[in-house]
C-alpha cells in the first residue's frame, strides 16, 4: 500500500523528483525575532510549498536546547531558552498544520545536544533538569500545536536510547502530556524493536530488512505482543488518512 502511494506522488515507483524550495530564515533567526504570528505565516507558505510538492510530513521543526556551542545543528535550534523554543515551535506547528494534510514533525526528543558520537553518546540528566529544561519546549509544542509526528533522537538518556525508553514516549509524552497520534524514529537509529514497540514508539525510520525480522522473530517468540504491533499499525494508517498523500 506505502509503496502505491509513493508512486502516486512520484509519478511511478523508483523516479527521482528534484524540487526547489523557499530558501527560509533558519530556525535561530526566526527565534530571535520573538514574533509568534511571525512564526505561524512562516509555517503556512512552508505548508503551502509541501502541498505544491505533494508532501504529507516536513521533517521540522528542530528544538533541542542550544546547550554545547560546537553542536553542529544549532542553526536548526530556536534557542537556549526553553519557553522561547516551545512557543517559537508551537507557532510554527500551528501554520504549517493550518493547511489540511500537511504536518510537523518536531524533533529530536529529546536531549540532541551534540552531534559527536550522536548514537552512541549517554545523556545524563537528573529528572528536575530534564523536565524543567530539555522536556519543557517539548511540552509547550505539543500542548499548544498537536504536532503530526513527534521524531526521537538518536542518543541514550540516562542509559537508554530515548526511543526505548516507555517512561519517556508513554508516560510522559502520551499520558501526561495527552498526544495521541504517531511517533517514529530518527534515521538509522540503533534501537532494539522490541523495546521501541514497548515504548509505543510506532515507526522505525527509514525501515529495514533487519527491523522487519526482528518484529517478526519477537511475534515468534513472544517478546512482541500482536497487540503491539496492531497499535503501531493503526497510528500508521491513521497518519495516511489525514495525510496530503490520501487526498490526492
Amino acid at each position: 500500500m506505502l509503496r502505491q502511494l509513493a508512486a502516486r506522488l512520484c509519478g511511478g515507483e523508483g523516479q527521482h523528483v528534484y524540487r526547489y524550495a523557499t530558501a527560509w530564515p533558519v530556525e535561530m533567526l526566526l527565534a530571535q525575532s520573538w514574533d509568534t504570528a511571525l512564526l505561524e505565516e512562516v509555517g503556512a507558505a512552508v505548508a503551502d510549498e509541501l502541498v505544491e510538492f505533494g508532501v504529507t510530513l516536513l521533517l521540522a521543526p528542530a528544538m533541542n536546547i542550544h546547550r554545547n556551542p560546537l553542536c553542529g545543528r544549532n542553526f536548526e535550534y530556536y534557542s537556549e531558552d526553553l519557553l522561547i523554543t516551545g512557543k517559537m515551535a508551537a507557532a510554527y506547528v500551528r501554520g504549517m498544520q493550518s493547511k489540511p494534510g500537511v504536518g510537523a514533525t518536531i524533533k529530536h526528543f529529546c536531549c540532541n545536544n551534540q552531534e559527536d558520537n550522536r548514537f552512541g553518546v549517554n545523556e545524563n540528566v537528573s529528572e528536575r533538569a530534564l523536565r524543567e529544561i530539555y522536556l519543557r519546549g517539548f511540552e509547550i509544542a505539543v500542548k499548544e500545536s498537536k504536532p503530526l509526528a513527534p521524531m526521537t533522537s538518536y542518543n541514550q538518556l540516562n542509559g537508554a536510547y530515548t526511543g526505548c525508553r516507555r517512561d519517556l514516549v508513554t508516560d510522559i509524552l502520551r499520558c501526561e502530556w495527552g498526544y495521541k497520534g504517531l511517533v517514529m524514529t530518527d534515521w538509522g537509529t540503533k534501537y532494539d524493536p522490541a523495546a521501541a514497540l514497548h515504548a509505543q514508539v510506532d515507526m522505525m525510520m527509514p525501515g529495514a530488512d533487519a527491523d522487519r525480522d526482528a518484529v517478526l522473530a519477537g511475534l515468534a517468540d513472544g517478546s512482541i505482543t500482536p497487540a503491539e504491533v496492531r497499535r503501531a499499525a493503526a497510528r500508521v494508517l491513521t497518519l495516511i488518512e489525514q495525510s496530503l498523500t490520501a487526498k490526492l
